[in-house]
């Protein structure tokens, strides 16, 4: 048969399923999920699987949906085929996230799929999505303004991951090890799905919901496809060969997005957040600045499902162009906020703060030498004393050693503290102006270290020393401070 050489001959060219491997079948009871666990149970042998049915009542078409639950279930008792048949209340799901009913149904369907392939120790789920879902898919993905990405339409396998941040938890948990999902139909069409089931008598379940073109899938299937091809009658195989152009393009690119993003951005360990080095990525060639942008939302939502092309032009416009304070709304719960060298992904519930040390207790004391690291903090602060050499940055500092007597500490910043910024010829500045001129983050500003030798301001760390304490031809000791990531 045509289906069962097309079946045989994808599982092997993408290495879909190993011997020996477990494989959830989703079956709804619609012909093309009866055609791939007919498929497939027709080739276990050969293949050397085993096969596990499971079904998902979505509890949306009353009477019908437990029908068909049943009918899965005689059909799994028929085959002798092991199978779970559980039932979730879609629509309640769906308002209490204010999804639209489809993607509410995704959400928990895949959830579903991948908490029973991990209850029985599966590695695999197949899904019984075919060439024409995805020309719709691809369609689909077209008209809401997708990038490659979309266009590159469904993979023959990905994986099935939990990948939410704390601040997304929603009442749908995946499991946290990766499940691999597969689609064995993807090089089958419709037509000859619904041959096969005459062929082999299969009789199966007619979903109601099919028809109703308010869904955007099925206005796709059913009015926009049809007319579409009354111009090009070849439609169908254009956007499928344009897909798997699109599909070897985008795994291309997605290298260099890969090493694009090791280089420009980076994730927060304390709060998640992705910070961009905004000069490097502005350097960034458009796609790769669109790809890193793309990549950093995956990485905090496990998808980008509902990002799209405005989404990722708009945010990069503004952390291309904007001043500190801009932001840039994304999809579920994100947002950019720009700084003066960096910009910043993150749940919009959090309060962004700059990639910079914050201290977070009101004293933390410093020995002349040694290392001593920030309460609740990446950052370590070192102490020396020593010739003028070593990496000069913005984070390293000199000071003429005789003039640092006294207590070392750090803390925080206290209502009218003054200094004397080197290069002022000694004139005193209210701590609140520097500040505000040399542009220091506003989301920095209560938790900036400073460093403070007896009573007095010595380094605003990270931007200017103290005229007092400052390096001059006079100097005989260094004292370095530094402060870097552990």
């Amino acid at each position: 048969m045509i289906i069962l050489h097309k079946v045989r001959s994808t599982i092997e060219k993408h290495h879909l399923i190993t011997r020996g491997d477990t494989v959830v079948v989703a079956v709804s009871g619609g012909p093309d999920s009866l055609t791939l666990l007919h498929a497939l149970r027709a080739l276990r042998k050969e293949l050397q699987i085993t096969l596990h049915v499971a079904h998902l009542n979505h509890n949306l078409r009353g009477a019908e949906s437990d029908a068909d639950a049943a009918w899965v279930a005689q059909i799994a008792r028929e085959w002798q085929l092991p199978a779970t048949i559980e039932t979730r209340d879609v629509g309640a799901f769906a308002r209490a996230e204010k999804l639209s009913i489809e993607a509410a149904a995704r959400q928990v369907r895949y959830a579903f799929l991948a908490q029973t392939a991990q209850r029985i120790g599966a590695r695999v789920i197949a899904v019984a999505h075919h060439a024409d879902d995805q020309v719709e898919t691809v369609l689909m993905h077209f008209l809401r303004g997708a990038g490659l990405a979309g266009l590159s339409g469904m993979k023959y396998k990905s994986t099935v991951n939990s990948q939410q941040s704390p601040e997304h938890e929603s009442n749908v948990h995946l499991p946290t090890s990766n499940i691999k999902l597969i689609r064995p139909l993807l090089d089958v069409s419709r037509a000859d799905i619904e041959k096969y089931c005459q062929a082999h008598a299969l009789t199966p379940r007619a979903d109601s919901s099919n028809l109703d073109t308010t869904l955007f899938r099925n206005k796709l299937r059913r009015q926009v496809l049809p007319y579409l091809e009354t111009l090009n009658p070849n439609l169908r195989g254009v956007i499928r060969r344009a897909a798997h152009g699109i599909a070897d393009d985008y795994d291309y690119l997605q290298t260099q997005v890969d090493a694009a993003f090791a280089r420009v951005a980076r994730q927060d360990a304390e709060t998640g957040a992705i910070i961009f080095a905004r000069d490097a990525w502005r350097a960034l060639h458009p796609a790769l600045q669109r790809g890193t942008l793309r990549a950093a939302f995956q990485k905090l939502r496990g998808d980008f499902r509902n990002l799209t092309w405005t989404h990722i032009e708009d945010a990069r416009n503004i952390a291309l162009e904007k001043n500190a304070g801009a932001r840039a709304p994304l999809p579920d719960g994100l947002r950019l906020v720009v700084e003066y060298d960096t910009f910043t992904l993150a749940d919009e519930s959090r309060r962004i703060l700059p990639d910079l040390p914050r201290l977070n207790v009101e004293r933390m004391d410093l020995p002349p030498q040694g290392v001593t690291t920030l309460p609740d903090s990446e950052w370590v602060v070192e102490t020396t004393r020593q010739d003028l050499e070593g990496l000069v940055d913005r984070w390293t500092a000199f000071f003429d050693a005789a003039k640092c007597a006294g207590e070392i500490y750090l803390r925080p910043r206290r209502a009218g503290d003054r200094f004397q910024p080197a290069g002022l010829q000694g004139h005193s500045k209210s701590l609140h102006e520097f500040m505000i001129d040399e542009k220091i983050p506003r989301a920095a500003r209560a938790q900036l270290p400073l460093l403070v030798v007896g009573d007095a301001i010595a380094w605003v760390c990270g931007w200017r020393v103290d005229e007092r304490v400052r390096v001059t031809e006079a100097t005989k000791e260094i004292w370095r401070v530094t402060f870097r990531r552990q």
